[in-house]
C-alpha cells in the first residue's frame, strides 16, 4: 500500500525537489542573503521530517561547554504562541514547545528562547551570550551558522529515502554538503563493518571522514510528579508496562524496554501530539483495570513536558508514572576528534565581550 502511495505522490516530490533545489542554489549564489554572526553559532539539524535525536545532541553540546553563557534558540514546534519568547517561570509546553520546555527544566543555568525568525532571535541574544545553539535550523537558510552538525538515523540511512510528500526528506540528500560534521544516531550496539561501510558510503569525501557514530543511552526512570528515581532493571518480565509516546520513532524505546518486560501496552500517538484529557483517561482506565500485580506507566522526557499542564497532571497524581531520559554516547574512537573539532570552532570564534 505504501509503495503505491509513494508512486502516486512521486510527481509532487519532483516538483517539491525542484523548488527546494532552486531555493538552495539561490542561497549558495548569495542572491538570497543569509546572515552570519561574530559569535559561535552551532546548528543541530537533519534532512528528514521527524526525530533523529536532535534534543540529546543539543544537550550534549550544553554539557560540552560548562563555562560558557549559552542560549538555545528553537522554533518552538507545536506551541500556540508566535514571535520571540524567553523561557521563564511561566513557561509551558503550549507556550514555547515541548523540546524547549525540556531544555529549560533540565538546564536552569542557560537561556532558552523560541522564535520562528532565527536571525531575529540571534540578534536579540548575541550580546548576552558566548554561544548560541540552533535547534533544528538546518533548512533555515536565512541564517548562516558557523558550525553545523547534521544528524542521520542509522536505520533510515540504510534504506532508500524520498523527498516530501512521497518520503520524509525535507531537501535532496546532497544537502549534507553544507555541514561540518555528520552524526549517525541511534546506532545499534555492535554493528558489522559492512553496515558501517554502507553508511559511510552514502557520503563523499571529505564528509565521509567527518562521519561519527553514536548510540542512545537510556538513563534512570524519573518520576513525573513525585517519588524516587528507579533503574529499568527493577522492571521484571511480569511487569505490565503502559507506554505512552507521542514521538516520531518509538521503536528504539520499545526495543530497550523489551529487554526487561515482554508485556508492553503501547499507547502510541503522532510526534508532538498534544495529549487530551480523554487520551489520559483511556490510559488510566486501562492501567487501573489491569489485574497485573506489578505495573508501571512510562513515557518519554519530551512527552512528559506536555503532561505537566495543570489538567493532565492532576489526573496523573498518585499513579506510578515515570519518564525515561536519554543521552547520546559517541563511539569511543570518534569522541575525542568530534569533541575537539567543536571546541576548536568555538574557541577560535569567541569574541571579547
Amino acid at each position: 500500500m505504501i509503495k503505491y502511495l509513494r508512486l502516486l505522490l512521486f510527481p509532487f516530490s519532483i516538483l517539491y525537489g525542484i523548488v527546494v533545489f532552486v531555493r538552495n542554489k539561490l542561497y549558495d549564489a548569495r542572491i538570497f542573503q543569509s546572515e552570519g554572526f561574530d559569535i559561535p553559532v552551532i546548528c543541530v539539524g537533519n534532512l528528514v521530517v521527524g526525530g533523529s535525536g536532535k534534543s540529546p545532541v543539543t544537550e550534549y553540546l550544553v554539557r560540552l561547554f560548562p563555562d560558557h553563557k549559552i542560549a538555545i534558540l528553537s522554533r518552538g514546534y507545536g506551541r500556540k504562541t508566535q514571535g520571540f519568547i524567553l523561557a521563564d517561570e511561566s513557561a509551558t509546553a503550549e507556550k514555547i514547545g515541548d523540546e524547549p520546555m525540556q531544555f529549560y527544566r533540565k538546564f536552569p543555568e542557560i537561556t532558552v528562547a523560541v522564535c520562528e525568525d532565527r536571525v531575529k532571535g540571534v540578534q536579540l541574544l548575541k550580546e548576552q551570550h558566548d554561544l548560541i545553539i540552533l535547534d533544528d535550523a538546518f533548512q533555515h537558510r536565512a541564517i548562516r551558522p558557523g558550525f553545523s552538525i547534521l544528524l542521520f538515523e542509522f536505520e533510515k540511512l540504510l534504506n532508500p529515502q524520498f523527498l516530501l510528500p512521497a518520503g520524509n526528506l525535507r531537501e535532496t540528500f546532497s544537502g549534507y554538503k553544507r555541514t561540518q560534521s555528520i552524526l549517525i544516531t541511534k546506532t545499534p550496539e555492535g554493528i558489522s563493518p559492512a553496515q558501517e561501510e554502507k553508511c559511510m558510503g552514502k557520503f563523499e569525501q571529505p564528509w565521509k571522514d567527518q562521519t561519527v557514530f553514536s548510540t542512545l543511552e537510556y538513563q534512570q526512570l524519573v518520576p513525573l510528579i513525585s517519588g524516587e528515581k528507579r533503574s529499568c532493571s527493577t522492571i521484571s518480565e511480569k511487569t505490565a508496562v503502559f507506554l505512552l509516546t507521542g514521538i516520531a520513532n518509538p521503536k528504539p524505546l520499545l526495543l530497550h524496554l523489551n529487554q526487561y518486560s515482554r508485556d508492553i501496552r503501547h499507547h502510541d500517538y503522532p510526534d508532538h501530539y498534544r495529549f487530551k484529557e480523554k487520551d489520559i483517561l483511556e490510559l488510566i482506565t486501562a492501567f487501573e483495570s489491569d489485574p497485573s500485580e506489578e505495573k508501571i506507566i512510562i513515557t518519554t522526557e519530551k512527552d512528559a513536558q506536555r503532561l505537566l499542564g495543570d489538567t493532565l497532571k492532576e489526573l496523573l497524581l498518585n499513579l506510578p508514572i515515570f519518564y525515561l531520559p536519554i543521552q547520546i554516547g559517541i563511539r569511543a574512537k570518534d569522541k575525542t576528534t568530534f569533541d575537539q573539532k567543536i571546541l576548536d570552532y568555538v574557541s577560535s570564534h569567541t569574541r571579547n565581550r
